[in-house]
């Protein structure tokens, strides 16, 4: 068995360890010079699909999140209709009306994404606790980009409702019933 210093000096080496071999021994002997590559190279697809399928299952996951959202936000409309129609009628801006329901959007999304992010991070958490040399790491930057991710579906999928919202007609919106 031969090691190298590093994953790209893997070729040179073998190359070397099979001429050593050859002048060692006489031709036609029999003998093999392997090397992990090929093993390292399907890992690294294997990694690759799973990762694309992990990104695939996610999207599907927040697509589902952000119609639950814009349902949820919708309804909220329709139950608040009255209380718009005032709002709009006693001088409110279309803006202003615009500007709560995808504040509510997006603080429903934000504190689905940290029960997400505190859900995701607890299991890696208890195992430093329980395990103290065994450590899962946590990435910071998944973290940040979970928050923002959130954030967006938030923005993304709050934006129909509240722009139904705000369209609503004043003296319509205070007869409904």
């Amino acid at each position: 068995y031969v090691s190298a210093r590093s994953p790209e000096d893997v070729p040179a080496v073998t190359g070397i360890v099979r001429t050593i071999l050859q002048g060692r021994h006489r031709p036609g002997a029999r003998y093999t010079v392997d090397n992990l590559a090929a093993i390292l190279d399907t890992a690294r697809v294997i990694a690759a699909l799973l990762t694309g399928v992990l990104i695939v299952v996610s999207g599907i996951a927040l697509l589902i999140s952000g119609v639950g959202i814009m349902n949820i936000m919708l309804v909220t409309v329709t139950e608040r209709t009255k209380e718009i129609g005032l709002r709009l009628a006693i001088g409110a801006a279309k803006r202003d009306v615009l500007e709560q329901f995808l504040t509510e959007a997006v603080l429903i999304a934000l504190g689905g994404g940290m029960a997400g992010i505190l859900l995701g991070i607890s299991p890696a958490l208890a195992v430093r606790f329980f395990f103290p040399d065994f450590a899962i790491p946590i990435s910071i930057a998944s973290i940040v980009i979970a928050f923002f991710v959130s954030l967006i579906v938030g923005l993304v999928f709050g934006l129909l409702p509240a722009r139904r919202a705000a369209a609503l007609n004043p003296t319509e919106a205070l007869r409904y019933e």
